[in-house]
């Protein structure tokens, strides 16, 4: 499987708890922050529920 880059581009300021959480299960901070995350179905469930915060590319 292949891998996706994500990185946080707006703040999590004013941000639901659960989206914050999800953020940071992510291993994402601050703005600027990026992670390679395997390309699963629990991992595309992140990105979908934070999907206005951050930008996801193939790693």
């Amino acid at each position: 499987m292949a891998d996706v880059k994500v990185k946080l581009v707006k703040s999590l300021i004013g941000s639901k708890k659960d989206q914050i959480a999800t953020a940071h299960a992510l291993g994402l901070n601050k703005i600027g922050d990026s992670s390679v995350q395997p390309d699963n179905p629990q991992t595309l469930g992140k990105v979908k529920k934070i999907a206005h915060l951050i930008e996801v590319t193939e790693a």
